[in-house]
């Protein structure tokens, strides 16, 4: 959420950001301005009626000792009218208030500075490679053909519906090495304190991240309870310092969690129909930090290391990204991703996005520190990343390491979770 302060006095900001963004209702400026100086009306006239009523207060006891009995039935009915319309002002306010809540949750965050400008992901600008592409003497398949009936869709959809898959044997196995892989890597080697948190939320979780109210089409909602399947481990993770004042000294604190995560995925339709790129379920390693708003930015650009050494281990050739302003989300300032090379798609395909939120979240979420004892509370930043997404890095693994044979040889770092197995063969 953008502070109002921020809205009022560095609008040419706002709004340079908002159009580089290609958002389409700049009129919400001018609603903020008329809701914002309708609020500070009320206020005025509420202090001043408040300034009479403790004038009047004070002259009362001089009244009610000599004044007539005209005059002192006078003053207290004037007192009693103040008193009567100075409680009609605080519901205007805090309706009024809510109105400007309400407008400003539909405003994306202020773009970083050095921002590429672009219309949409055709405008995104490389950063760094590393590795090789692989090559192949014979033609690489996509991972779908190449997991065969490890992957069961159709019973799937049988039990669930569509956009849902069961991991069948050896290959539930290497996603769950995976996934302990990638948390045993970023707790053991890069500091994250590891968390075990709900996949169902309130609706001021999704609200404090910036799920809702924008997005809550894509989120998959419990109706009797008014709770959400999480869109990813964000959620809990930053949600769990929502409305706290945290002391300086434990930042930046930095936690991951590996969970399922669901998404609707609603206008993706007829995208990615085969195979386990986008579903409706699926687990991810999500890496948190809370910071100083000065450390921002060199933690962002750490945590950006910590998902590529993921990668790194893995012996898979990826690229870095900077998002261009067309392209980055919603709630982020500032947004890398990671696209992981698929031969079997002859593409590269995100794995990770890593994004600053700077203060935007925090507001949400009301998450503020201290600097030292009986200093004025201060909004963190907030940043988060994959680390990674576990499905798609289990379709770079079949896709990089498939054999014409049909099996797939196992990553070196990955055998200890496989009982030592190093070749995953083709399924009887």
């Amino acid at each position: 959420m953008l502070d109002i302060k921020l809205v009022e006095d560095n609008r040419e900001v706002v709004e340079k950001s908002l159009k580089m963004r290609n958002f389409k209702d700049m009129a919400v400026l001018d609603k903020i301005a008329d809701l914002n100086l309708k609020r500070k009306t009320l206020i005025t006239e509420m202090e001043s009626k408040k300034a009479l009523q403790n004038k009047m207060s004070k002259e009362m006891p001089l009244v009610m000792k000599s004044g007539s009995d005209e005059e002192k039935k006078a003053i207290r009915e004037k007192l009693k009218n103040l008193s009567d319309e100075i409680k009609e002002y605080a519901p205007e306010v805090k309706d009024v208030e809510a109105e400007i809540t309400d407008v400003i949750l539909s405003i994306p965050n202020i773009l970083a500075a050095d921002t590429p400008e672009g219309k949409d992901d055709n405008d995104n600008q490389v950063v760094r490679m590393f590795g090789e592409k692989p090559e192949f003497t014979f033609t690489p398949k996509e991972h779908f053909d190449v997991a065969g009936d490890y992957l069961d869709f159709e019973r799937a959809v049988k039990i669930s519906a569509s956009r849902f898959v069961v991991y069948r044997g050896l290959m539930a196995r290497l996603e769950r090495a995976i996934y302990n892989f990638m948390l045993d890597l970023h707790t053991e080697k890069h500091g994250y304190a590891e968390m075990n948190v709900p996949v169902l939320v309130n609706r001021a979780s999704m609200t404090g991240t910036g799920q809702l109210p924008k997005f809550e089409e894509d989120a998959f909602r419990c109706d009797a309870d008014d709770l959400f399947l999480i869109p990813t481990a964000e959620v809990p993770l930053t949600n769990l310092l929502r409305d706290e004042i945290v002391d300086a000294s434990i930042l930046p604190m930095c936690i991951t969690a590996g969970t399922q995560c669901f998404r609707r995925e609603a206008g993706s339709y007829g995208k990615d129909t085969r195979g386990i790129i986008r579903q409706h379920q699926f687990e991810k390693v999500e890496l948190v930090k809370f910071t100083k708003p000065e450390e921002s930015d060199a933690e962002l650009e750490k945590l950006l290391n910590d998902a590529e050494d993921v990668l790194k281990h893995l012996g898979l050739h990826y690229r870095v990204v900077r998002l261009c302003s067309g392209d980055v989300g919603f709630s982020s300032s500032k947004t890398y991703d990671i696209e992981v090379w698929l031969p079997g798609q002859n593409a590269y395909r995100e794995i990770s996005s890593c994004s600053s939120f700077t203060d935007f979240q925090a507001r949400r979420a009301n998450i503020r520190f201290r600097r030292e004892n009986g200093a004025k509370p201060e909004f963190v930043h907030t940043l988060n990343g994959s680390g990674l997404a576990v499905g798609r890095t289990l379709v770079a693994v079949l896709e990089n390491y498939q054999q014409e044979d049909g099996s797939v040889i196992i990553p070196e770092v990955l055998r200890k979770y496989m009982n030592g197995l190093s070749v995953l063969s083709p399924i009887k």
